[in-house]
């Protein structure tokens, strides 16, 4: 398979809909259908179920979908950081890491002092990004290492070393009745509350049905804590970050979370295993 056809066949699959797939191609849409249709035959599979009303995924479809992103991620990887290694020249190349803004502070902070103190460390870039975007970013090849968060980013297909595991905490607007509690239990969160918790961004850049807020990221999210429009469950860590208007009460029977460091297996950085051996020291 070629990555054009791929290209095409993510487009219409995401569209669910020939002509805007076309549209965004920047392609009439016969030779799209056309291209589709070959790479059915090729494969020997249906990969749309088409109407006269609707385009849908088949199984194969569905399969094809996710595998077809990863491909495309990871070439998308091999150019950016093969002309990052150009653009170094002779030196060594620095490193790129990703983490959401507003997480894991202390715990990055440590992490950029010990490494640079490091012979031989190289320029570390950080990427500070919206929720859940690190791990795209890491994919397609934007950042080198990132700090993930179980079980909220996916770690499939990276390397991966635990750094921290922790419990998770009810963030609340200061004069909440709530905020005299001692502990929540998660069941009786959105109940006691009574406020939304928020719906935070697909990577498509949809977001899921309900009644919460959307929210893109974490400045956003305690700006609307605080105006009394949501409340949210957060990891004991962003406690030090919180403002003066927002108070935190345990969550003790919430899932816990574990910070990791995550990259790609095949990665031969020096810049990368130096700091991946460093975060695992700390």
């Amino acid at each position: 398979m070629e990555t054009r056809e791929l290209r095409y066949f993510v487009a219409v699959a995401e569209e669910l809909h020939f002509g805007r797939a076309a549209e965004r191609l920047g392609m009439a849409q016969p030779p799209l259908s056309r291209a589709i249709s070959r790479l059915e035959r090729r494969l020997g599979a249906t990969l749309l179920e088409r109407t006269s009303r609707s385009v849908g995924l088949t199984e194969a479809g569905a399969v094809l979908l996710r595998e077809a992103r990863a491909a495309l991620d990871a070439v998308e990887a091999a150019e950016r950081r093969t002309r990052r290694a150009a653009q170094a020249g002779g030196g060594t190349a620095g490193v790129v890491l990703a983490t959401k803004a507003g997480a894991a502070g202390e715990l990055l902070a440590k992490l950029l002092d010990a490494y640079a103190a490091e012979p031989g460390a190289v320029p570390v870039d950080v990427l500070l990004c919206g929720i859940g975007e690190q791990e795209q970013l890491l994919r397609d090849g934007r950042a080198d290492v990132a700090l993930l968060h179980r079980p909220f980013d996916s770690v499939a297909g990276f390397d991966v070393e635990d750094l921290r595991t922790e419990g998770q905490m009810l963030v609340l607007p200061a004069g909440h009745p709530l905020t005299g509690r001692t502990s929540v239990r998660a069941a009786e969160v959105s109940e006691l509350s009574g406020l939304p918790l928020p719906r935070w961004r697909n990577r498509d850049g949809t977001y899921p049905d309900g009644p919460g807020p959307e929210v893109r990221d974490h400045a956003q999210l305690l700006q609307l804590i605080g105006l009394g429009r949501a409340v949210a469950v957060l990891p004991e860590s962003c406690r030090s970050q919180l403002p003066g208007e927002l108070v935190a009460v345990p969550v003790p029977d919430a899932p816990t979370v574990t910070t990791v460091i995550a990259w790609p297996p095949h990665s031969r950085s020096r810049g990368v295993s130096g700091l991946v051996r460093t975060a695992t020291r700390l």
